[in-house]
């Protein structure tokens, strides 16, 4: 099962976890999506986006259209929010312009910590 991890950490973070993985010779076996903050975080993963991503897993492609249709919404609406995941790097657009989000299963991963 592919699955993607949803996380919080800084671009150094991210960098030294690629260079550990590279010098080691061993590769993540799970993607990763990161997020500087909790609060960007959640500024691309709204509720309704969260749905989007809910209706994608373990889908393949399909188009807006279906997918507005899946979580029953509006396609303009959805057209909207599926550009926010795209430039946000969550989901892509294949070859054939319909949207894809790979992974059949995703895990979100964050520490909130007293300040």
């Amino acid at each position: 099962m592919r699955t993607v991890t949803l996380d919080v950490r800084s671009l150094e973070e991210g960098l030294a976890a690629f260079r550990d993985a590279w010098n080691s010779g061993q590769a993540e076996d799970d993607a990763r999506i990161s997020f500087a903050s909790p609060e960007l975080l959640w500024k691309v993963l709204t509720a309704k986006r969260w749905e989007i991503l809910k209706a994608m897993t373990g889908q393949g492609p399909m188009s807006v259209r279906e997918t507005a249709r899946r979580v029953g919404r509006d396609v303009k609406a959805v057209h909207a929010d599926i550009r926010a995941l795209v430039a946000a790097g969550v989901v892509r657009r294949s070859d054939d312009g319909r949207v894809v989000f790979p992974f059949e299963a995703v895990h979100v991963d964050f520490l909130l910590r007293a300040a």
